[in-house]
């Protein structure tokens, strides 16, 4: 059984950092592409980063350049560092994994993800 589980949301002040982390277990973590969604209230489920295989990188340009998405394979890790947070970052946040990729390609569609965490919810203050 496949489990996609995050963790490290919470309340921030503007300005502030957070760093999501998502464990998988169940699928051979390697062989997938791993992603970062948001959704905020009221609004359609939006895409935040995603890493490659291989760590090729791909941002929303919302986030370029303050969020930093990485992977362990190791430890079936991926994380999201975020920083200069600000009330429009306000949403939950999922991960999910994306099967049968090459080792470069990553996905921005949510439709093409297989497997999804339940989410964490981030909230920036301002």
């Amino acid at each position: 059984q496949v489990q996609l589980v995050e963790s490290g949301g919470g309340v921030v002040q503007a300005g502030g950092s957070l760093r999501l982390s998502c464990a998988a277990s169940g699928l051979t973590f390697s062989r997938y592409a791993m992603g970062w969604f948001r959704q905020a209230p009221g609004k359609e489920r939006e895409f935040v980063a995603a890493i490659s295989r291989n760590g090729r990188t791909y941002y929303a340009d919302s986030v370029k350049g303050r969020f930093t998405i990485s992977r362990d394979n190791a430890k079936n890790t991926v994380s999201l560092q975020m920083n200069s947070l600000n009330s429009e970052d306000t949403a939950v946040y999922s991960c999910a994994a994306k099967g049968r990729v090459v080792s470069t390609e990553v996905s921005t569609k949510a439709y093409e993800y297989d497997y999804w965490g339940q989410g964490t919810q981030v909230t920036v203050s301002s």
